[in-house]
């Protein structure tokens, strides 16, 4: 009966872990960067609105999670048959912020932290990008259009991902509403705390997944 306790004991840890481990959304495998797509002659483009665009993260441990917003700071999307043919995105590593916590508890200490070398070292890096490299028509699932594929860049180091996003066309405004993803800090080399690292204690792991929600309004 007491193995059968421990065991029941080693089963709840597991899932609790599991639980608590990662952020929700399709896991999205970095590869080599692609080239760059070029926008056709006929192509309209669209001028992205920093202001009504955003993108959501999410960061988890086996304790629990944090979330938060990052801003754009420009970029454009190229159209054509309603369908997005180029385009590209700068983000503003300076405006990432924490959205879980309350200013006085832990909210500054948290956004600091991340700002810094074990993260992100926006001073070093201001900002990220995105270059759409590739985009195809996606059928069979009703919050997803197309298949965006484009190079990621953090920290000097480019990926190519593929996102799932819904594209919108209408009038003068397109709108790109991705699904909720995850991308593998580590092969930006942002590896503090990692699993990965036997240097890591257990209680200290980071999860290696970040969510992330993309959404993107641009206008003509």
């Amino acid at each position: 009966m007491k193995n059968f306790f421990g065991f029941f004991a080693l089963l709840l840890s597991i899932s609790l872990f599991t639980a608590c481990g990662g952020p929700e959304g399709e896991k999205v495998e970095a590869e080599a960067a692609q080239t760059e797509a070029t926008a056709t002659a006929e192509a309209v483009n669209y001028t992205i609105d920093t202001g009504a665009s955003n993108i959501v993260w999410t960061g988890a441990k086996p304790t629990g999670q944090h979330t938060g917003n990052l801003k754009l700071s420009g970029g454009n999307l190229s159209i054509a048959d309603g369908n997005i043919t180029a385009g590209e995105f700068t983000i503003d590593m300076n405006s990432l912020e924490n959205t879980d916590l309350k200013a006085g508890e832990g909210k500054e200490d948290l956004e600091g932290h991340l700002k810094t070398g074990d993260f992100f070292e926006v001073e070093k890096y201001p900002t990220a990008k995105f270059v759409v490299t590739n985009v195809a028509p996606v059928t069979g699932d009703a919050q997803v259009t197309h298949k965006v594929t484009g190079n990621l860049t953090m920290k000097d180091v480019t990926k190519s991902v593929s996102i799932p996003v819904n594209v919108a066309v209408m009038g003068d405004k397109v709108s790109a509403q991705s699904k909720a993803f995850t991308i593998d800090r580590t092969e930006w080399g942002v590896s503090y705390n990692s699993g990965t690292l036997a240097s890591t204690a257990k209680d200290k792991i980071i999860n290696d997944e970040v969510g992330l929600v993309i959404t993107l309004v641009a206008n003509k």
